[in-house]
């Protein structure tokens, strides 16, 4: 049955499942909603997954885009458009890799082979920070800044329900999983109301374990122009 309905949704037909994040508990919330919502197979059933070759740019001193999710064996480009070196790494849940140093103008490249959520920081800039949200499901959305989403051409049949918000406790995440039947032409999930807590958002240390250390304004590595 599952595999009738991928067919149907190659052909363009499916449907479109809609909804909204809404945070809240956070006492300095952030500015816009950072969330990645997707669909997975009530039953054992694996989905077929294209891999896609997507760009998380270093620039300004920040990563562009801070959110991204992909399908499972996905492959990340990682160039450094600023004047400066950057180090990207990630050391947490999810796939564990170090760029090591690399100057302005050259790229590294990650494939992302397994499930699970990619902190990524730079060791030498601690303003720095992105999230890669690898998913075994082709049918994913990443929220809008307001917390909109939409997830399109969805094959008819039961799935569970995953979320995934930046500022959240990992249990407060997985109390949100539910089954959804999926049917008709659109479904609403309705509001997703997702509770942020500050310690979610404590500050991270560099690669080592260890605080970082002040930029050194004679040092080309952390030269600001």
């Amino acid at each position: 049955m599952l595999l009738a309905a991928l067919s149907r949704t190659a052909k363009g037909e499916g449907v479109t499942v809609s909804g909204r994040v809404s945070t809240y508990g956070s006492t300095n919330p952030p500015a816009s909603v950072s969330a990645v919502v997707w669909l997975s197979p009530a039953s054992s059933a694996a989905l077929p997954l294209t891999p896609v070759h997507t760009t998380l740019r270093q620039k300004n001193k920040a990563f562009e885009p801070h959110l991204l999710a992909i399908p499972k064996g996905s492959t990340v480009d990682f160039p450094n458009l600023d004047p400066w070196f950057h180090n990207v790494f990630s050391l947490f849940n999810g796939k564990r890799f170090d760029l090591g140093l690399y100057e302005a103008g050259t790229s590294r490249t990650v494939h992302f082979d397994r499930e699970g959520v990619s902190y990524i920081f730079c060791n030498i800039h601690p303003e720095m920070s992105a999230v890669v949200v690898v998913v075994a499901s082709p049918y994913y959305a990443v929220a809008n800044k307001a917390g909109d989403f939409s997830v399109a051409a969805v094959p008819p049949g039961r799935y569970t329900l995953h979320v995934w918000s930046e500022n959240s406790l990992p249990e407060t995440l997985a109390g949100l999983s539910r089954e959804v039947e999926v049917s008709g032409t659109t479904l609403s999930l309705g509001t997703l109301r997702i509770r942020e807590t500050e310690s979610a958002r404590a500050q991270h240390k560099n690669k080592y374990g260890q605080d970082y250390e002040p930029p050194s304004p004679s040092n080309p590595v952390y030269t600001q122009q």
